[in-house]
């Protein structure tokens, strides 16, 4: 009895102590704490798995992966709880790094490979990285924070660096503005921008990607975050460079150079890069807003072979559709599409068709029917069908972040290629809708299983929808590469497409800005680009024309593309002497095919960009930060466009090193800018001393003839200089295999003697038997050949002192004395 009534007063007494710890309150929310901007504190124990480490401040959770040699993770989950390990731009994350170690002091963690660590300070979780001399080459100005969405969920997720007095900034895709993005802020979100300006921010693509060059070292980092993204170089505060998102996780990679071309190569083994598109895709294109019917594509084609300018592709925008109906055709304009297909693919011509994401609602139309059926179309937050206006009017749009939504759109693709279709242009999938912009932020989407709405999703629409398209054409052309075209994109859309820069403008300042973008895409992961020539909206005159058709011909994608409202613009549409000299260039590209393939080559084994600006090549100069005119073409040929009306010369900058002059072949030392004459038919275009530059014959299209021998023009130096050639089918997937030959010359030059070796790898055999030889440049008069130890008598001495000659193709070893 006693015991009872004791532990009724001990529960009386605990009632009575949780009641003075727990108050009531008439309003509730007063003990809510206010959302505020919340950072990492002290790191208190780390904990490894493998490749990865773990350290937290007893709430936030930081996650460091050792990648590559190069590469490290960096991941922040607020309350210790990470997202799924997932990414569209990664396809997957391989641990490539063999030796890594972790060693602790009194003041900091540090994660070492054989190339650089990663500092994790113990007083306030400042993160930082060196490279083996232990020289900081990025480190936190304040420690990574993040601040709670209340209308969505989810974080903000913030990152601030120190930014560096000298420091500049490259990448981020196709930003409209100085190549050198210092001292601007920029964000990401896929954008359609009609006729966009000068600093102009966002546009079509989102690549979250940026290249960090300080006191002569080079490092990248890559914020892997798909949401709406900002990145400030320094713009708000000089000393500071930050990037944050509206969503998702704090993720980045650092990747370390020292090197600028070191970065981009690792960030192509994070994100891929392009396959080796179809020869044909090299060649020069067509395209307007639109070519209909029939009859007008039929001349245009007629008008390029009456005129004997060159072009592989012919483009149909979208009133070749029935109703603007993707997979459709307007019998009225295209009565018999198939036998249009196979007359044009007679004389030459690739058909490239284009495909927009709105589907209009409509239970006659069969794409709509099925995808309707079968729930293949994005939904709003309360179930019902995303609805926007485009082209065909009302639309629904699929969800191509579902697999299954991605395999049902790849099939669509059978018809189109049964008719001998052999491109397709993925257009409006930034995605664009009338009057709204884009899908309202509510908008679900599947996302592989890892679901989001369309803040998360918005920026790889695109990209996913090229990734269909492609994968659908590689499935039914079966060995055949397909080509496709995106007008919008993330990191990694590479893997499945080129890209072009939107709708620009016929203006000096536009033809600038091209330049400027290409190279910056390239330096961001996207070789395959391209401008539309001449401007898609407004008027380019003669002069204008003929410019931008000189900067296409070193543009690794080539097309001329023009709005509906405009006047006509193809190579003639100008009259003398601009027809000339288009042809001249566009004859100059073909000629130039097998250098520009084999970059692609380099691009798609090595991770080469195939434009470098002048900062790649020389980045310890500081003054080559700020040049955003000249560009090199693989890394033998240096081009600088001319970008102002009646520019009758030009300065250009050239790379230490000799260089010949194109049009002239005289020889000019590196190093230091010159003054060249640019009158119309010219450009200024030097090549590397040492090269070896392979050329075609000209054709009217690639294939149009069997190449019965190569000509190599191979330029004299005093030094040791690397050329590759690359050569397979140009169409099928044999390379995959090893089916391609990948040639290695070697020229050494010394004062009366020059050696240029060969030799190649793989299992393709070229129809052809022999080379032309055009060695430009020896300082001494030949008096003896020798190939492979064997005496050539049969070699010529021109007037320009060039000396040619054929020797077969095997050869092993050239030698001139």
């Amino acid at each position: 009895m006693e015991e009872n009534i004791l532990n009724q007063e001990l529960i009386a007494s605990r009632l009575s102590e949780e009641e003075e710890e727990f108050h009531h309150l008439n309003n509730p929310a007063d003990g809510i704490k206010p959302i505020i901007k919340k950072y990492l504190g002290v790191p208190n124990n780390v904990v490894q798995t493998g490749n990865k480490f773990y350290f937290s401040d007893g709430d936030a959770k930081v996650e460091v992966v050792v990648v590559t040699d190069e590469i490290i993770r960096v991941r922040l989950a607020p309350h210790s709880v990470f997202l799924d390990e997932f990414s569209y731009a990664v396809p997957k994350l391989e641990q490539k790094a063999i030796v890594f170690a972790l060693t602790e002091d009194d003041n900091e963690f540090c994660v070492s490979t054989t190339v650089i660590n990663c500092h994790i300070q113990k007083k306030d979780f400042f993160i930082s990285f060196s490279d083996r001399q232990n020289h900081v080459t990025s480190s936190d100005a304040v420690p990574m924070h993040w601040e709670e969405n209340v209308k969505f969920g989810g974080y903000y997720v913030f990152c601030t660096k120190t930014c560096h007095s000298e420091e500049s900034f490259f990448g981020l895709g196709d930003k409209p503005t100085e190549f050198n993005l210092r001292g601007k802020r920029l964000k990401n979100w896929n954008t359609d921008a009609y006729s966009f300006a000068w600093n102009q921010d966002p546009l079509y693509r989102s690549i979250p990607f940026y290249i960090s060059l300080n006191e002569g070292i080079a490092h990248g980092i890559f914020f892997d975050n798909t949401f709406k993204a900002h990145f400030d170089f320094g713009a708000e505060d000089p000393t500071k460079t930050s990037f944050w998102a509206d969503g998702g996780e704090l993720q980045y990679y650092y990747i370390h150079g020292p090197h600028m071309m070191d970065v981009v190569k690792s960030y192509h083994i994070l994100t891929g890069t392009h396959p080796m598109p179809p020869l044909w895709a090299l060649g020069y294109h067509q395209c307007r807003w639109s070519y209909y019917p029939e009859s007008k594509v039929k001349k245009i084609a007629n008008s390029f072979r009456e005129n004997k300018i060159p072009c592989d592709g012919i483009y149909l925008d979208i009133d070749y559709m029935d109703g603007y109906r993707c997979f459709t055709w307007n019998r009225k304009y295209f009565p018999d599409p198939k036998k249009m297909i196979r007359e044009l693919a007679a004389d030459g011509f690739k058909t490239v068709v284009i495909i927009d994401p709105g589907i209009r609602v409509d239970d006659n139309y069969s794409v709509f029917k099925e995808g309707k059926q079968n729930k293949y179309f994005c939904r709003r937050c309360d179930d019902y069908f995303m609805e926007g206006h485009v082209w065909p009017g009302r639309c629904q749009f699929p969800d191509f972040t579902n697999p299954e939504v991605r395999e049902w759109w790849a099939g669509l693709f059978d018809e189109l290629v049964q008719m001998g279709v052999a491109g397709v242009w993925n257009d409006m999938n930034e995605p664009a809708v009338f009057g709204a912009g884009t899908f309202p932020d509510d908008v679900r989407h599947q996302y592989d299983g890892h679901r989001g709405s369309h803040r998360k999703a918005h920026n790889i629409y695109g990209m996913q929808m090229v990734r269909a398209t492609y994968e659908g054409l590689r499935k039914i052309m079966k060995n055949k590469r397909p080509f496709t075209i995106t007008r919008a994109g993330y990191s990694g859309v590479q893997r499945f497409s080129s890209v072009w820069t939107g709708d620009n403008v016929a203006s000096w300042e536009h033809l600038k800005l091209g330049n400027i973008q290409c190279q910056r895409l390239s330096v961001s992961g996207i070789s395959f680009c391209g401008t539309d020539i001449g401007g898609f909206s407004g008027e380019p005159d003669g002069e204008l024309f003929t410019r931008w058709v000189q900067m296409g011909t070193f543009s690794p994608f080539m097309r001329a593309h023009s709005a509906g409202d405009t006047k006509e613009r193809e190579p003639w549409s100008f009259g003398e002497p601009y027809t000339t000299i288009n042809r001249k260039f566009i004859e100059l590209r073909y000629r130039l095919l097998p250098y520009l393939y084999s970059a692609f080559w380099e691009h798609h084994r090595y991770g080469f960009p195939i434009l470098r600006p002048v900062v790649m090549h020389e980045q310890e100069e500081l003054s080559n930060h700020f040049r955003q005119d000249e560009f090199t073409y693989g890394d033998k040929i240096l081009i600088c466009p001319v970008l102002g009306p009646g520019q009758a010369a030009r300065t250009v900058y050239l790379p230490k090193g000799k260089w010949y002059y194109f049009w002239t072949n005289e020889i000019i030392e590196g190093g230091k800018e010159v003054t060249v004459p640019t009158p119309l038919d010219t450009m200024p275009i030097f090549i590397k001393a040492g090269s070896v530059i392979p050329e075609y014959p000209v054709m009217q299209y690639v294939g149009e003839k069997e190449i019965e021998e190569v000509k190599l023009n191979v330029y004299y130096s005093d030094y040791e200089v690397n050329s590759f050639l690359f050569e397979d089918y140009g169409e099928t997937f044999a390379y995959e295999q090893d089916i391609y030959l990948e040639k290695k010359f070697v020229v050494k030059g010394k004062p009366n003697k020059l050696t240029i070796q060969q030799s190649m790898e793989g299992l393709y055999t070229p129809r052809y038997e022999n080379y032309e030889f055009n060695i430009i440049g020896l300082p001494f008069k030949p008096i003896r050949v020798m190939a492979d130890n064997k005496e050539v008598k049969d070699f010529t001495i021109n007037k320009d002192k060039s000396l040619k000659l054929k020797l077969r193709k095997n050869f092993a070893q050239l030698v001139i004395d």
